[in-house]
């Protein structure tokens, strides 16, 4: 509906569908934009969707993106790049620069692209309130949250919270990550280097130092999906207990994001033997090893991009907050039981807050302002559920999803090759 608005999106365009939202660490975005939503009270479920505003195919060559005017890891997008028809299309949500010699350069802005973002969803939104279908998923709230647009559906007695974040999307690899591709990794002999390599983003994010306006960051969510089915399962049970962790514990002031756990697991995938990461019984040990890591990382003010490795992504932070954290990470290393067995605590009653609202939910006949007024007491789940399934039963595995925009109503998903 929102390419038919003004018919910017591409028609054939394909979503990344990410298990977890945004302040989970799926993509690497700053989080000190984004308003504080808690499980249980807020959503009982998390995705992330990255739309592509715009596509750029493979040209069987390594891309060589415009870095000049950027930090490490970050690149402004010339629609030089582009047809007439796309920067008619754009232009309206581009910066402008005139060269010496007139002619003018169109600079595709993230907040633009963005502003536009979320008034074209309104827009949408707005018309589907108007004329409420049977089966429809309830609006409960819609806010911007610097470049990502966050939306959280009711859907029956599910809330579902989508962290939207419009794109840039590259089939290929990057020329600045070209060098990361001759080095060894754990996943050799896994996975296809093509699996890892099918292609990469630029996402609504800038550097300490960068320009807003124009400053688009490179993302290898793609990438990272088709890694993460080479790591062992207890490694991943870690990594999230670990992650529980952190984000209450760091959260003030935001320089570590669970992102930078994510980036920390997989160098310690590269440094450490296979033998000893397929250890089922060793989640323990792995999770003082993130800790570790963590705290050696906040010590020496480095964690480099896993992609970039010359991109350091603690670099602009002070002296001042890195120890404050190492102290804050060393309070957890003295007694990882009892920080973890608090965290736990805080799933369990955001657990049973969601439970309490399903079964209020379930008791109320007030007909949700999205419906016909038609059987309320029983409320329809199934997008929900076949949502969840998805994401539980393919651990790992790249779920995209495609959608017609003349009829909406039928989704297709992909799971890794298959269609159905």
């Amino acid at each position: 509906m929102v390419q038919k608005l003004d018919q910017k999106l591409p028609v054939a365009n394909e979503y990344l569908l990410l298990s977890g939202g945004v302040r989970e660490g799926v993509v690497d975005l700053d989080l000190d934009e984004l308003n504080v939503y808690a499980r249980g009270t807020d959503y009982d479920m998390d995705f992330t969707l990255l739309v592509p505003a715009l596509k750029l195919h493979d040209r069987n060559q390594p891309v060589t993106l415009d870095m000049r005017h950027s930090a490490l890891c970050h690149s402004w997008l010339s629609l030089r790049l582009f047809d007439e028809g796309t920067i008619s299309k754009w232009k309206d949500c581009c910066t402008i620069v005139d060269h010496i010699n007139g002619a003018t350069n169109y600079f595709f802005s993230p907040t633009k692209v963005a502003d536009w973002f979320y008034d074209s969803i309104s827009i949408v939104l707005s018309e589907i309130q108007k004329k409420p279908q049977r089966g429809m998923p309830k609006v409960e709230k819609v806010e911007k949250n610097g470049t990502i647009i966050s939306i959280i559906l009711g859907v029956g007695s599910s809330r579902m919270l989508y962290d939207i974040v419009p794109v840039v999307s590259f089939k290929g690899w990057p020329a600045v990550a070209q060098s990361w591709l001759m080095e060894n990794h754990f996943w050799d002999g896994k996975i296809t280097e093509e699996e890892v390599i099918s292609g990469f983003y630029l996402v609504p994010a800038c550097s300490y130092k960068g320009k807003k306006d124009n400053e688009w960051r490179l993302s290898f969510a793609r990438s990272e999906v088709q890694l993460k089915k080479c790591i062992s399962s207890s490694l991943m049970q870690a990594y999230q207990a670990c992650k529980a962790i952190i984000i209450k514990l760091l959260s003030r002031p935001k320089a570590i994001s669970p992102y930078h756990l994510r980036s920390m697991m997989l160098w310690a995938c590269d440094r450490l033997p296979a033998n000893y990461l397929a250890q089922e019984d060793y989640a323990a040990h792995f999770l003082l090893g993130l800790i570790d890591d963590l705290q050696h990382c906040l010590v020496n003010k480095m964690c480099p991009n896993y992609f970039i490795p010359q991109c350091n992504m603690l670099e602009h932070l002070s002296e001042e907050t890195v120890m404050l954290h190492a102290r804050k990470l060393s309070s957890v290393r003295s007694d990882p039981t009892e920080h973890l067995r608090t965290a736990i605590e805080h799933v369990k009653a955001a657990n049973r807050l969601t439970l309490e609202l399903q079964r209020r939910g379930s008791t109320t006949s007030i007909p949700s302002p999205q419906s016909d007024g038609g059987d309320s007491n029983q409320p329809d789940d199934r997008l929900a559920k076949k949502l969840q399934q998805l994401v539980t039963e393919n651990p790992g595995k790249s779920i995209s999803v495609f959608i017609n925009p003349d009829d909406v109503t039928r989704p297709h998903f992909r799971i890794d090759d298959k269609f159905f």
